[in-house]
C-alpha cells in the first residue's frame, strides 16, 4: 500500500511528495489551475494541491490544501494513480486522489486562475510533463470491458454489446480472435457505429492500421505485438492500450508511449484456472513502475473495483465480469 515516506529520484534528489486531486463538478467538468509565473513550471496549467507536510498523510494534505487553494472542504476522496517523474534537479511523486464529494464553491483563494474543463479538452491545455498521466487517467472510466468471442451470431453480440453500454460502459476493446479478417473489419464497423450512439470509446485488438482505417478510437496491443513495435503505432487523438505481465512489458509500452495498460492476470480466471495469478501486492508492485494508468484484470468483477483501485489501478477490466452482469448503472 501507498505511504508517505521519503524516497530518491534517479539522482539522489529527495523526492517532492505531493497531494494532488482531480476535482469534478455536476457537470462532470475537471478544475485546473494557472501556476504562478514564478513558481517551478509557472504559467502553466495544473491539478490542485500541494506538498506533504513532515508525517502527514496524504488525504490529510489533500484537505488541507483544498482549503487553502480553493476554499472547498473534501468529504470523499479516492486514490486515482501515483506519479513518479524526473525535472532537471527536482524529483516529485503526485499522490493523485479523486475527489468524489466535497462542500463548498471552488474559487482562485490565492488569486489563481482556475477552470472547469470537459475532460476531453483536458490535452488541450500546457501542463506540466508530470502531469501528462494525471490527465489520461481523469478522461478513462472504471470499467474497461474487453469483449468475448462473438460466435456466429453477430446481432445477439452487439445485442449484448448494446446493453452493457446502455448499464454506463464507456470503454470497450473489440477482441474477437477467432474472427477472420474480413469477418473482423465487418463486426468493427457496427461496434464502432453502436459506441458512437452512447459516448463510449472502442479499442481496437487488431492492427493499428485497421483502428485508423475505420475510425476506431484507439487501438489495443496484446502482448506479442506491443514488443514487435519500436515506436507508437498511431499519432496523438488515438489511444493506446497495452496487455502487460510485468516489468520488461510495462517498460516497453512506456517506450513506444502507450496511454495506459493492462496487467493480467491479478486472480485465477475460470478459462485458465490452473495459471495462478499476480495477486493484489504484484498488482501494486507493477502499477507503482507504470508510468501511466494501469487496470487490473483476470477474475475481476465489480467487488474487486475497489481493492483494485487501492492497490493502484485506475479500475478493472473484465470480460465475464462486466459482459455477463446487467446493472442499473455501474
Amino acid at each position: 500500500m501507498p505511504n508517505t515516506a521519503p524516497e530518491n529520484g534517479t539522482d539522489g534528489t529527495p523526492r517532492l511528495h505531493v497531494a494532488v486531486a482531480v476535482i469534478h463538478n455536476e457537470r462532470g467538468e475537471i478544475l485546473i489551475a494557472r501556476r504562478p509565473a514564478h513558481l517551478h513550471q509557472g504559467g502553466l496549467w495544473e491539478f490542485p494541491g500541494g506538498k506533504l507536510e513532515p508525517g502527514e498523510a496524504v488525504i490529510q494534505a489533500l484537505g488541507r490544501e483544498l482549503a487553502e487553494e480553493l476554499g472547498i472542504t473534501v468529504e470523499s476522496a479516492r486514490p486515482l494513480i501515483r506519479v513518479r517523474h524526473n525535472y532537471p534537479g527536482r524529483a516529485v511523486l503526485l499522490d493523485v486522489w479523486q475527489v468524489e464529494h466535497y462542500r463548498g464553491e471552488a474559487r482562485g483563494c490565492e488569486g489563481q486562475p482556475i477552470a472547469w474543463v470537459e475532460p476531453e479538452r483536458l490535452p488541450d491545455y500546457d501542463f506540466p510533463a508530470a502531469n501528462t498521466p494525471i490527465v489520461t487517467a481523469a478522461r478513462l472510466p472504471r470499467h474497461y470491458l474487453v469483449t468475448p468471442e462473438p460466435a456466429n451470431d453477430s446481432a445477439l453480440f452487439l445485442s449484448r454489446l448494446e446493453q452493457c453500454l446502455r448499464t454506463g460502459v464507456r470503454l470497450v476493446q473489440l477482441r474477437a480472435k477467432k474472427l477472420g479478417s474480413a469477418g473482423y473489419e465487418l463486426l468493427a464497423q457496427k461496434v464502432i457505429s453502436l459506441t458512437r450512439r452512447y459516448g463510449a470509446r472502442v479499442l481496437l485488438n487488431a492492427d493499428p492500421e485497421l483502428a485508423m482505417k475505420l475510425g476506431a478510437d484507439g487501438v489495443h496491443l496484446a502482448s506479442k505485438r506491443l514488443l514487435s513495435l519500436k515506436e507508437r503505432p498511431l499519432p496523438a487523438g488515438f489511444w493506446i492500450a497495452a496487455s502487460c505481465h510485468d516489468e520488461r512489458e510495462l517498460a516497453h509500452a512506456a517506450h513506444i508511449r502507450a496511454d495506459f495498460a493492462v496487467i493480467s492476470p491479478v486472480l485465477p480466471t475460470p478459462s485458465h484456472p490452473e495459471a495462478g495469478g499476480l495477486g493484489w501486492e504484484r498488482l501494486f508492485q507493477l502499477a507503482e513502475m507504470a508510468p501511466f494508468p494501469v487496470y487490473a484484470l483476470g477474475g475481476m468483477r465489480d467487488e474487486h473495483l475497489q481493492l483494485a483501485c487501492a492497490r493502484g489501478a485506475q479500475g478493472i477490466a473484465a470480460i465475464r465480469g462486466i459482459w455477463g452482469e446487467w446493472r442499473e448503472s455501474l
